[in-house]
């Protein structure tokens, strides 16, 4: 997920902040494993990564006398997989049977991200988070496919570091590389997998701008190499009117 940062009145400290609260997402993880269906041999969980939104789907339907509405509020807790789920319940990992669902609305409302949909869908019980996940304008950069099978990331690293340099996606690294960072460091931030691609539409054009530098610019392919931000991109950080 894109990582966004903002200050706080009269606050000298960073908050990092992503689109939708990272314990949410794991708690719905939780639920995916524990009650998808394994009895048959093409069920899978799965997160998949739109423009908008980010889906969690899990093979299976909810137990006998529960609803898609009851998710929402109280309902009892009848686990389709009850080993895996005492397995979960004595790590710890979940604390309370029943009130998984509860406990990410809450956390979402907290976080101030809308509350997940839960929903039934050929055989799928999907959840859907809704947050921007590619900054505004990148979905219609040129050249670029919109839709679930393009890489939402190099998709935004294409539409506007590799154009002007000068985007939430430039921002984020300038902000995340102020303490020197490793090039995979950084791919892993945007979910990128191509290193050239992160290489061509990313890294150079900010080292081109000066907002970027090497640790150990004598020797480029060290593996102690790590990339800082310099005073030049601190500055653009601090320019009037940036959005976190």
């Amino acid at each position: 997920m894109p990582l966004g940062a903002r200050f706080h009145a009269g606050k000298i400290f960073r908050e990092d902040r992503f689109p939708v609260p990272l314990d949410a997402i794991r708690e719905i993880l939780l639920n995916a494993v524990m009650h998808r269906d394994y009895s048959h041999y093409s069920g899978y969980v799965a997160i998949v990564v739109f423009d908008d939104r980010i889906e969690i789907r899990s093979y299976g339907r909810l137990p006998n006398g529960i609803t898609v509405k009851q998710l929402s509020g109280r309902h009892d807790s009848k686990p389709t997989n009850p080993l895996i789920a005492g397995a979960f319940h004595r790590t710890g990992a979940v604390e309370v049977w029943g009130r998984g669902t509860n406990r990410v609305i809450a956390m979402c409302r907290k976080h101030g991200a809308a509350p997940p949909i839960f929903e039934e869908r050929q055989g799928f019980l999907i959840v859907t988070f809704k947050a921007q996940m590619v900054a505004e304008g990148a979905a219609e950069a040129p050249g670029v496919q919109s839709g679930p099978s393009r890489d939402h990331a190099t998709a935004q690293v294409t539409g506007q570091v590799g154009g002007q340099v000068t985007g939430q996606v430039a921002e984020q690294v300038l902000l995340f590389c102020q303490t020197p960072r490793k090039a995979s460091e950084i791919r892993e931030l945007f979910g990128l997998r191509h290193r050239e691609t992160f290489t061509d539409n990313y890294l150079r054009p900010l080292l081109e701008k000066g907002w970027l530098e090497p640790t150990i610019p004598e020797k480029p392919r060290s593996r102690m190499q790590r990339y800082r931000t310099t005073e030049a991109g601190l500055a653009v950080l601090k320019e009037p009117g940036r959005e976190s």
